[in-house]
């Protein structure tokens, strides 16, 4: 993994594949899942993510919209990488994902192919493009957990 992290080519090659092949970029009919409209001042993301929490488990999380390539790249990433994680997992990697986004250490294990953007924080003005669809699903789960604590 750490050698991957210094190979600037390998890590364009990722990109590049989430975003001309994302995954789970379509929305759910199913009225199980919930979802969060995210928007951008600074470029043209505009998407909706939804995901599936059931017990305290992401069972599935889809998104689908107008996106840069690295909004659709990270959100993609982000899908397959936290699905099938208990919310606690999932936000364990949250934390790891958002400490590279700002430079400081990170378990680069933990984030799988999301090292892609390990170099985002340098550039200001894509730091949301890289974090939009992560933050729609931290939205999700503090919902997810807030509807479970009122049961």
């Amino acid at each position: 993994m750490s050698d991957m992290l210094h190979d600037p080519m390998v890590l364009r090659q990722i990109i590049m594949d989430h975003y001309e092949y994302p995954r789970n970029h379509e929305l759910s009919k199913d009225a199980g899942y919930c979802q969060k409209h995210m928007a951008s001042d600074s470029c043209i993301d505009d998407i909706y993510v939804q995901a599936k929490i059931a017990n305290g488990v992401i069972d599935d999380i889809r998104f689908d919209g107008v996106a840069c390539t690295i909004s659709t790249a990270s959100t993609s990433i982000m899908s397959e990488l936290l699905q099938g994680k208990s919310i606690a997992e999932a936000r364990q990697i949250l934390e790891q994902y958002y400490a590279m986004i700002d430079g400081k250490n990170y378990d680069a294990q933990m984030l799988e192919e999301a090292v892609a953007f390990h170099n985002v924080g340098r550039q200001a003005n894509r730091i949301k493009c890289a974090t939009i669809g992560w933050k729609a699903i931290e939205e999700l789960m503090d919902e997810s957990e807030k509807a479970h604590e009122q049961e």
